[in-house]
């Protein structure tokens, strides 16, 4: 509800403006994380992904988005999309009152806008390669409207469905990863195998470029989940970086273990899965549990991708395995380890006597990632049929920066 009485907290509000630069940091280290991994012909293709939803998305979330998140309610599900639409009504004096924390809500607006923009081009990384650019805008603006706003509505606003129920997700578990991930795998299982399957990345210095900017921009992404600063923020902050070394290490030993030889790109892939994980709980567990969850990442993360190349699905940059399998997986370790010692607003998980608390999130993780799956796999159909989803084999062949784009990363002679 707007209001002109609460003053402006000076401090909130210019970390609130940080937090959401580093956020939007994300989205353009997601573009370098992903072309590094892709062969050469293909790497404008995947970063114009990213870059579009940097664009198209702000329009959205300007548009309706903002309102649909967190507008006025409608039976827990999805917020009015007029109410805040064009940002009408907003002012200079319009605070956010969410949490009173004293932060304009213009401030509220800006920082969940780049939540929307990283969570679908998440999910780019999964049918990279051969994907028709037309169908990806399409795609773009369906999943926003259909499976992004609702899900932000229910768990993160407080009118909302699952938030209601006392479902948790401190950064987005399910609204993020878990969405984007089991997203990817329905995009991945209707598109099919690429033509021409290259695996091998193109430029490891771009990923460790990428996986940095990821890394840095995920400390806004968590801590500032707080939407002020306190000591639960930094909690978040320091969870963060735990659980992403604990996570990269791990997937570095259990890689070398059966290789023999250490992995700077197994490196990188843990530490994002260890990132991905510990979203949903990082401001309401210790860091120890924070530990316990980084490793748990590492393992189960790196053997879901083992499971999906035994199985022959062609998700091209691991979306599912890292993603999907770890905001699932933190989800559900959050209704195991929560704690009220580590935020009195939290809950207290499975080790702590919440046995409903943990029936809840398990419920809502595989609701919302069935949700996300069946919607996208249908959406993609539809989609079809308007204009083809899939490049055609001499365009894989050629790669999608000169068949679809007209341009290359590395022209020759230059």
């Amino acid at each position: 509800m707007p209001t002109a009485t609460m003053p402006v907290n000076i401090g909130n509000t210019g970390f609130m403006l940080l937090c959401a630069s580093l956020v939007m940091l994300m989205t353009p280290g997601l573009a370098f994380f992903y072309g590094g991994l892709v062969a050469r012909k293909n790497v404008l293709s995947i970063m114009i992904q990213s870059f579009m939803s940097l664009g198209w998305t702000t329009v959205l979330w300007f548009a309706f988005g903002y309102s649909m998140s967190f507008g006025p309610d409608w039976h827990g599900i999805i917020g009015n999309p007029f109410t805040y639409a064009f940002l009408h009504g907003v002012t200079l004096q319009t605070m956010y009152t969410g949490n009173n924390a004293g932060i304009p809500l213009v401030v509220h607006v800006a920082y969940q806008m780049m939540f929307a923009i990283i969570t679908p081009a998440l999910i780019t990384g999964a049918f990279a390669n051969r994907v028709t650019f037309k169908a990806y805008f399409w795609f773009l603006t369906a999943w926003l409207i259909f499976v992004y706003f609702p899900f932000v509505h229910m768990i993160w606003s407080p009118q909302g469905l699952l938030a209601q129920w006392g479902v948790l997700d401190f950064a987005g578990g399910i609204v993020v990863h878990a969405s984007a991930g089991f997203a990817a795998l329905a995009s991945v299982l209707y598109v099919g195998r690429r033509t021409v399957i290259e695996n091998k990345p193109h430029n490891i210095p771009l990923i460790a470029l990428g996986t940095g900017l990821l890394w840095f921009g995920w400390y806004g992404f968590n801590a500032g989940s707080e939407l002020r600063v306190d000591s639960i923020t930094a909690t978040a902050f320091l969870n963060t970086d735990v659980a992403a070394s604990f996570a990269a290490v791990a997937w570095l030993l259990i890689e070398w273990a059966y290789g023999r030889q250490p992995k700077f790109v197994g490196l990188l892939t843990g530490a994002v899965a260890g990132l991905a994980t510990i979203t949903p709980a990082a401001g309401y567990v210790s860091p120890v549990t924070a530990v316990i969850i980084g490793l748990a990442a590492g393992f189960v993360c790196y053997y879901a991708v083992a499971l999906k190349n035994r199985l022959g699905w062609d998700d091209a940059l691991d979306v599912w395995g890292v993603h999907g399998v770890g905001g699932f997986l933190g989800i559900v370790l959050l209704g195991v380890f929560a704690s009220t010692q580590w935020n009195p607003s939290g809950a207290n998980g499975l080790l702590f006597g919440g046995v409903a608390f943990f029936g809840k999130q398990v419920t809502a993780a595989v609701l919302c990632s069935a949700y996300a799956f069946v919607f996208t796999f249908a959406m993609l159909w539809l989609i079809n049929l308007i204009t083809p989803v899939k490049v055609p084999p001499e365009g894989e062949e050629q790669g999608l920066d000169i068949a679809l784009h007209g341009e290359e990363a590395y022209p020759l002679g230059l």
